[in-house]
């Protein structure tokens, strides 16, 4: 893909973040570990502990995280995708505030966690994250299905309805996390039948 790591973040534009452990180590080691990220995840993007302890997979009941409240609807998360050692995400930056600024408090306060949970020290991620600017619908629509089968790509699961980390099942079943933004994806594909199809049908061999 062309713009590969893209830093300069501007209002309205799409992109497709991602990043891994310091020296391809894992960065999700227990299913508490994915719940933790995403349940940063959410408080970055602006929504409430109460919003997110609704749902298990973003819930972390007792939590003494400390993540200074972001604006909720500066950020739209259309796609994501946790694995092993490396995350994924599909993101709209709304307002002037850059993604960079959400992905330093997310992934420092990840850091912070782990180190903590498994005494370690030192870097948890591969320095910097990664950033691919989306220019078109048929862009958008390739990064959400390499996003999202990802975990077939890497052979974790045959199928993305069998893999909990991403956010296939938010748009292809009834499951609803409050992080992710559904219409405009679908509006890109046209429905659902239609993205279903689509991320079915690509080509996991593909890369970035």
């Amino acid at each position: 893909m062309n713009n590969r790591d893209f830093k300069e973040f501007a209002p309205g534009g799409i992109y497709h973040i991602y990043n891994r452990g310091n020296n391809k180590e894992k960065i999700f080691f227990d299913e508490q570990d994915y719940r933790a990220f995403l349940f940063r995840l959410g408080l970055s993007l602006g929504f409430t502990e109460e919003e997110l302890n609704k749902e298990k997979l973003t819930a972390l009941p007792y939590s003494r995280i400390r993540i200074t409240k972001m604006e909720k609807g500066a950020f739209n998360l259309y796609a994501f995708c946790l694995m092993p050692n490396h995350f994924h995400f599909l993101i709209e930056q709304i307002v002037d505030m850059p993604i960079s600024k959400l992905m330093l408090k997310l992934c420092t306060s990840y850091s912070r966690y782990i180190n903590k949970k498994y005494k370690k020290v030192g870097h948890v991620f591969q320095d910097k994250f990664k950033a691919v600017l989306i220019k078109g619908d048929p862009q958008l629509m390739w990064t959400s299905s390499y996003i999202h089968m990802n975990p077939v790509k890497d052979g974790l699961v045959k199928h993305p309805k069998e893999y909990q980390w991403g956010s296939y099942n938010d748009y292809a079943s009834d499951r609803n996390l409050p992080i992710v933004s559904k219409e405009f994806l679908l509006e890109t594909f046209g429905d659902t039948k239609n993205f279903i199809e689509q991320t079915l049908n690509f080509d996991v061999k593909a890369r970035l």
